[in-house]
């Protein structure tokens, strides 16, 4: 297999993440609406799961509003991220394949561990390029006798 050609492609935040966010909150909402529903006394249980719910809506909420932005890209050899703080380069894991959009993370050099949903509507004239690179890297590595990052379906 040959190696996918290079690629830029831009990475904000995600209008999938965004309605994934929300409507697994409004169903977690309907959900305890429903269980309040059929009590009678509204007890300690009922306020630990409201409390619960609006943390994790919030923290949800702040981490989609604080998405990585910048450009994610591939030089044939490496993955690089250029963001708001500089460049570098890192190893690219494929988390989720949602055919127009993708669940990415990217450990980079210094450690820290980015979470990149990019998606097809950013750049549509490079989203088959990118998909291509992405899958492509796994072969590479396989090729090298290394274990894939990126998982190969037809392993």
């Amino acid at each position: 297999m040959h190696n996918a050609p290079a690629v830029n492609y831009p990475v904000g935040r995600s209008r999938f993440q965004g309605w994934l966010v929300l409507g697994l909150g409004l169903g977690a909402s309907v959900a305890g609406a429903l269980w309040l529903r059929q009590i009678d006394a509204v007890g300690w249980r009922q306020w630990l799961f409201a409390a619960v719910l609006l943390v994790a809506s919030g923290t949800t909420v702040l981490a989609w509003l604080r998405s990585a932005r910048g450009n994610l890209s591939w030089d044939g050899k490496n993955w690089h991220w250029t963001g708001a703080a500089g460049s570098s380069q890192g190893v690219l894991t494929v988390h989720l394949d949602g055919q127009f959009f993708l669940l990415l993370s990217l450990r980079l050099d210094t450690g820290k561990r980015l979470w990149l949903w990019p998606e097809r509507r950013l750049d549509v004239t490079r989203w088959s390029a990118l998909r291509r690179a992405v899958f492509s890297r796994a072969a590479v590595v396989r090729d090298l006798g290394v274990r894939a990052a990126v998982p190969i379906a037809n392993e």
